[in-house]
């Protein structure tokens, strides 16, 4: 071996030996590390499907649509002008009412309507919720009158969708009257409306409609009523229906479930006669299955106040609606007429001042005796069937 050889020999045993990634051998993976890595997968994969499964029964649960409710609202005949109106885009200006028609007081609902009808000029349409066995004779009253031209659908109530949710006690006016509880659900009844209105059948409007539509609502609220406290209509003692003016009227602040909301009992109610709804924050809320929820635990913990009148549909929307509701302007919101007194508490001049009067209370201008049921009967249309006759036909008693 030459000197050079031995020198190159020397110099490359002193070279350290490299080993790329590309070269290193693997390094063996364990049976048992396989399959633990296959039973963390599945165990992954099972979490995130009972996430997505409990989401989906979160979402029925909280926005319930008209099948999920139970509520299938069906449009019977509409009237041919509002059919018309249907086969081209839904106008901007229209304003939707809803109204309830029960059989025994249909008469109560076309004079409401009539009122309506006569003092605007605005594209009003009357949604008519109803029960099957009413649809017939209500047509029949539209049709055959002077309200020929007013732009109606009738939407059939479901009560099927009150099961489990009111107390089925005899004694119980409102269990035997479902209608009362359909402004609970004004966003399955107008899918494709952003407002709406919603009015009690015992009122009588004398302003125009669309001043009332036009209101403003707050931000995030979902509605506007008017407050017993700051009313007109508030003015002394409603007596007979309990001190009604308050939560604590309405609601049992010595129930757990009640106590727990931190409400005050003090605070002053609203009457939910007439409502001014958003009902795009309604929806986005579930302001409906908020409702429901207080109906059913109602059933099982008698949350309401043992002073409560005959007005069931209302401690559920004071709980909703708790210091999170807009105003309406009290004239538009006139009422208590239908109460003992009625006739000494309110002046001729301020009655035929109110734009909007409501006769709530156990006195209806079609009974026997009411205050100023004159004013009604500018407004009522005789039944072309005969059907519905009003208990009085001379008006004036205070």
């Amino acid at each position: 071996m030459t000197r050079r050889e031995r020198a190159e020999r020397r110099l490359s045993e002193r070279r350290p030996v490299s080993c790329s990634a590309s070269t290193a051998a693997p390094l063996p993976v364990s049976p048992v590390n396989v399959v633990i890595l296959v039973l963390l997968a599945v165990a992954f994969l099972i979490i995130v499907q009972r996430n997505l499964l409990n989401l989906n029964d979160f979402l029925r649960r909280e926005t319930p649509d008209a099948a999920s409710s139970g509520v299938l609202p069906f449009e019977s005949e509409l009237s041919p002008n509002l059919k018309q109106s249907q086969d081209s885009a839904r106008t901007r200006d229209e304003i939707p009412v809803i109204l309830t028609a029960s059989e025994e007081r249909l008469g109560a609902a076309v004079a409401a309507i009539n009122s309506v009808h006569q003092n605007s000029k605005a594209n009003v349409v009357f949604n008519i919720v109803t029960l099957n066995n009413t649809v017939d004779h209500l047509k029949a009253w539209l049709s055959g009158t002077k309200l020929n031209d007013v732009k109606y659908k009738i939407i059939v109530f479901k009560p099927e969708i009150l099961n489990g949710k009111i107390a089925k006690d005899p004694n119980a006016l409102e269990t035997v009257k479902p209608l009362t509880f359909s402004r609970f659900y004004l966003p399955v009844f107008l899918p494709d409306a952003d407002k709406a209105i919603y009015l009690d059948d015992d009122v009588i409007v004398q302003g125009d409609i669309q001043e009332l539509y036009e209101t403003n609502l707050k931000p995030g609220h979902a509605a506007a009523f008017s407050d017993d406290c700051d009313s007109v209509s508030s003015k002394g003692v409603v007596r007979g229906a309990g001190n009604q003016n308050n939560y604590m009227g309405f609601l049992d602040f010595k129930k757990d479930a009640i106590k727990k909301l931190g409400m005050r009992a003090s605070t002053c109610s609203f009457n939910p006669g007439v409502i001014l709804a958003n009902l795009t924050e309604w929806r986005t809320q579930n302001i409906t299955r908020r409702l429901e929820h207080w109906m059913e635990l109602n059933t099982r913990e008698d949350l309401y106040s043992k002073t409560l009148a005959d007005s069931a549909t209302t401690p559920p929307l004071l709980i909703v609606f708790y210091k999170h509701h807009s105003s309406i302007d009290p004239m538009w919101h006139v009422r208590h007429l239908g109460i003992t007194g009625a006739g000494n508490r309110y002046s001729p001049q301020f009655v035929q001042a109110a734009k909007l009067l409501h006769w709530n209370g156990h006195y209806k201008p079609w009974g026997v005796k009411s205050s100023f049921s004159e004013v009604w009967d500018e407004w009522y249309i005789p039944d072309p069937t005969g059907k519905f006759r009003p208990l009085r036909r001379h008006s004036g008693e205070k």
